[in-house]
């Protein structure tokens, strides 16, 4: 019993260690002005659903349209992948982006859709496997840009991140929260362990840059 004890404290101590480990490294990468952050040539925004299950919209995504857009009107970005999943009938992240960010003012031209961002960890890859993203900006709320960042920094990439707003204080929020916890381990395993790799990974696709 005692061993169990024991293995169970160093767990959550292990969780606690790399959560604060993850946060640390990506504080310097993140930026919260409009007005600070660098230009770059491209943003990946990182898809999440449009609806939550009981229909009620999703604060999380609606957030991640609006900066999205704020970066590209302000002239900090000259292209956006809009990274999500597809897999199931009926669920599709990247068409509702896409059409969400016409709507907010992007060009459709300036917009490229990854349908295959099945997993942070598979956007990450595949902004730089598939589109040629090195130095890039993420777009996602703070608590899973740190993951984000921590992802690309283990892939050689030199991505920082802007954040969108997030709704502090909800029911939402905090099981996001308690999720990204064991998320952070998986990254961890996935990265350093296991060695996972993205579920597809296709051609290389040629991204349009505004002049």
């Amino acid at each position: 019993m005692k061993h169990i004890i024991w293995l169970l404290f160093l767990g959550i101590g292990f969780i606690y260690m790399l959560d604060k480990s993850i946060a640390k490294d990506a504080k310097s990468a993140i930026y919260i002005s409009i007005q600070s952050i660098p230009s770059k040539n491209a943003a990946l925004l990182l898809g999440t659903a449009k609806y939550l299950k009981n229909e009620q919209p999703n604060y999380f995504y609606m957030y991640r349209i609006q900066a999205a857009a704020r970066l590209w009107k302000a002239g900090k970005i000259k292209a956006i992948i809009v990274s999500g999943s597809d897999a199931s009938a009926g669920y599709d992240e990247v068409t509702a982006m896409h059409i969400d960010l016409i709507r907010a003012g992007v060009p459709a031209q300036y917009i490229t859709r990854d349908y295959a961002g099945f997993r942070t960890l598979d956007s990450i890859v595949r902004a730089e496997g598939i589109y040629g993203l090195e130095d890039y900006i993420i777009i996602s709320q703070k608590f899973h840009l740190e993951r984000a960042l921590y992802l690309a920094k283990a892939k050689g990439q030199k991505a920082i991140g802007y954040v969108a707003k997030e709704l502090q204080g909800t029911t939402a929020y905090y099981r996001m929260k308690a999720r990204e916890y064991l998320a952070r381990v998986k990254a961890f395993l996935d990265v350093y362990v296991l060695g996972t790799e993205p579920r597809v990974y296709g051609e290389k696709e040629k991204v349009n840059y505004r002049r």
